[in-house]
């Protein structure tokens, strides 16, 4: 996946995964992974809002090799345990740190989903994730002449009996899809050529948002609603997993918390304290490039 690309999926895939002000208290981040779920089967067929089925449907054009990978964020359980018992805080050589959800990236091709569970430790650190059942499944049809509608379903089959938290350590978190061509093109979903309208008009999305990147052979189906060839600008010092948000903004609500505040960002997530320490590290000339940009279209 070339560099733009990573970086505008990566965005996605992150879109919701820890809140401002990034802190496990916060209560926008008691009720987490609310973007892209594909929840096992057994649990949306209970909670019919919690889809088990994800499926994009998009057009090409002069190509029938169309390369397809599914990304999405897998929960990963991270547990303190002080040499007797399993603890909710814990100072590790001065540094605090609280029991919490992770996640680990997954990157899968077409065909069956097979993820075995498995627990890893490092010192106090206990990590562990539970095993994920499922297909990506790939199909094409002519739709005119030359162009092809190309539809992708993620199915997640995984076994569970349970509440939505344990629905969500066997649920693909963030879930989006990256589509491939090497030699056509992609055709707009949202802005199609007037004789493809209707092809267009017929295509069916659940859970995704096709739209174009980079130079139209590629199509991310998103799990959030973006233009097509969208960017991330190029004054942005890094994610804040609000890809949609303004970066000036949260920057400064970051460098304005209390030392109080700032610990417990620490503690919650390797993720939120890398937000901290970026921020905390940026110059004067690099604040006030956040502060707008003129373009032109």
């Amino acid at each position: 996946m070339s560099d733009p690309v990573r970086r505008i999926a990566d965005a996605v895939l992150y879109e919701g995964y820890l809140l401002w002000p990034y802190r496990r208290s916060a209560l926008k981040n008691q009720r987490r992974w609310t973007f892209g779920g594909v929840y096992p089967r057994a649990h949306s067929e209970a909670h019919p809002d919690d889809r088990w089925l994800m499926l994009t449907e998009c057009l090409v054009k002069d190509s029938e090799d169309v390369d397809v990978r599914v990304r999405f964020l897998h929960v990963v359980r991270r547990r303190l345990y002080d040499g007797e018992r399993f603890v909710d805080e814990l100072t590790v050589d001065g540094q605090h740190h609280v029991a919490w959800d992770e996640a680990v990236e997954r990157d899968v091709g077409p065909g069956p989903i097979a993820i075995a569970a498995g627990q890893e430790s490092d010192g106090p650190f206990v990590r562990s994730w539970e095993a994920l059942e499922g297909s990506v499944t790939v199909g094409s049809a002519p739709v005119a002449e030359g162009v092809l509608r190309v539809t992708v379903e993620v199915a997640n089959t995984t076994p569970f009996a349970g509440d939505r938290e344990e629905a969500l350590r066997r649920t693909f978190c963030s879930t989006h899809a990256v589509l491939r061509t090497a030699r056509g093109e992609f055709v707009s979903i949202t802005d199609p050529p007037d004789d493809l309208r209707d092809p267009a008009a017929a295509c069916r999305n659940d859970g995704a948002w096709p739209v174009l990147v980079e130079d139209g052979r590629t199509m991310l189906a998103s799990a959030i609603i973006l233009e097509d060839f969208p960017r991330i600008a190029p004054e942005s010092p890094g994610d804040l997993f609000d890809g949609g948000e303004i970066d000036e903004l949260l920057t400064l609500n970051v460098l304005s918390l209390t030392d109080e505040e700032k610990a417990e960002m620490r503690a919650t997530d390797p993720r939120a304290r890398e937000i901290l320490e970026r921020s905390e590290a940026l110059t004067e000339e690099q604040l006030l490039r956040l502060h707008g940009a003129v373009r032109r279209p």
